[in-house]
């Protein structure tokens, strides 16, 4: 997926101030980039792929990881989704209490039905959420995410650039970690593992 010169500046800056917000001296030895007490990330409202309206709350006592992406992507969301599905996986029992969530950014072609599909392909207790543009414009912001459509050779066949990066919560509802694309499903499982531990 090729990302313009001037998202990919966008999306290092972020990354630079996500590493400086996880600089606390009794952390936890994750090993993705910690982020607690980040003034960003903290609510969002929409429709899940089934139509119930989720937020936060509906996962307390949950380790939610949280992405945005579409089903047309081409190798960043199939990519995240089977590496969550590996982490999951990997933790075992503990891993029924893990929340994946994608975040569409693409409702005009993504719709409900299809979302569904897609992200219970990966495994059967992962969500889509689907908002209207606006509602979309306004959680991709709350989460510092940056995303535009990139034409096709035809109207129908475009595509969108996206962050790539994952949003983890503890089991408190606050955000805690911020996962890289294509760390792994090791790195999310070895993360995710820690927070289950923690009350």
């Amino acid at each position: 997926m090729y990302i313009p010169a001037v998202l990919c500046f966008r999306v290092l800056i972020l990354a630079a101030a996500l590493s400086l917000a996880g600089c606390h001296p009794d952390q936890p030895s994750f090993q993705s980039t910690d982020i607690t007490g980040a003034d960003f990330g903290k609510s969002f409202t929409l429709a899940d792929h089934n139509g119930k309206k989720r937020s936060l709350a509906d996962f307390q006592g949950e380790v939610v990881v949280m992405f945005f992406g579409f089903t047309h992507c081409p190798d960043v969301c199939p990519t995240t989704l089977a590496e969550l599905a590996g982490a999951v996986k990997k933790l075992g029992p503990a891993g029924e209490k893990v929340q994946v969530l994608l975040v569409t950014i693409d409702p005009a072609r993504d719709t409900p039905e299809l979302l569904g599909k897609y992200v219970t392909a990966f495994n059967p207790r992962f969500l889509a959420l689907r908002g209207n543009d606006e509602e979309t414009a306004r959680v991709a912001k709350e989460f510092k995410v940056i995303y535009q459509k990139v034409a096709g050779p035809r109207p129908e066949n475009y595509s969108m650039d996206h962050s790539a990066g994952s949003y983890i919560f503890d089991k408190q509802g606050r955000l805690r970690l911020y996962v890289a694309y294509g760390r792994g499903a090791d790195v999310f499982a070895h993360d995710i593992g820690i927070l289950l531990k923690q009350p």
